[in-house]
């Protein structure tokens, strides 16, 4: 399956629009993991915990769309957009969003 940020594929014809998929992950954190992060926040530098999460949960959201994409028969989703936000206490959420198509 293509995916692209883009609205075209260059070099290919789009045949058929399949309509606007998407894919959500919605991941919790656990306690130590907080706590490491805030430990980090704190003293500076990278939570690699976290950077852990919101890759896993990038990518559960790309599969969930991607998969959405083939149930309408579409070989690529195009302008891919990707949102992540928290929710509440230690949950982050990332929704993946672009439109299915077929191109040739």
């Amino acid at each position: 399956m293509l995916t692209t940020t883009t609205s075209t594929l260059e070099g290919k014809t789009i045949t058929a629009y399949h309509g606007v998929v998407s894919g959500e992950a919605i991941m919790g954190a656990n306690i130590v993991r907080d706590l490491f992060a805030s430990v980090t926040d704190v003293i500076g530098g990278r939570s690699s915990a976290y950077e852990e999460k919101l890759i896993e949960s990038r990518e559960v959201a790309m599969k969930e769309m991607i998969e959405r994409a083939q149930q309408h028969g579409a070989n690529a989703v195009i302008g891919i957009s990707l949102d992540f936000e928290t929710i509440g206490q230690g949950m982050m959420m990332c929704i993946a969003t672009g439109t299915a198509v077929t191109y040739e």
